[in-house]
């Protein structure tokens, strides 16, 4: 289960199991090839529980904790965030810290990836 979550949190277009058949392989292959993803049947359930989960969490935040969160994952210093939202520093800092209590996550890079993985922000081309 977690290594299905770490695949799907590097964005991942396909997941197999090691008891793969060589017919569900070559069927995975084509359908990635195609620009789809492509999970083996048996990990479905995981990633329902998964993509639920994700979701949950994210709406789980207040909606000014999102803006802050998005704002750090775009880059930008708690002074500009406090700017742009037209609050105190004091005030993104308390954000900060009761956003990282409540998805235990603790540093900048994995507030990153959370924001990607929950669609907040995107990456540029």
């Amino acid at each position: 289960e977690e290594g299905l979550r770490q695949v799907l949190a590097c964005g991942a277009d396909g997941y197999l199991t090691m008891t793969t058949s060589a017919a569900e392989l070559e069927s995975a292959i084509r359908t990635v090839a195609n620009g789809q993803a492509y999970i083996t049947p048996s990990a479905e359930k995981l990633l329902e529980d998964f993509v639920r989960g994700s979701h949950e969490t994210i709406k789980g935040l207040p909606p000014r904790q999102r803006e802050v969160l998005k704002l750090m994952a775009e880059g930008k210093s708690t002074k500009e965030i406090a700017l742009a939202l037209k609050i105190s520093v004091k005030t993104v800092e308390t954000h900060r810290m009761l956003m990282t209590e409540r998805l235990d996550i603790h540093d900048i890079a994995g507030l990153v990836r959370y924001a990607l993985k929950a669609g907040l922000i995107r990456l540029e081309d």
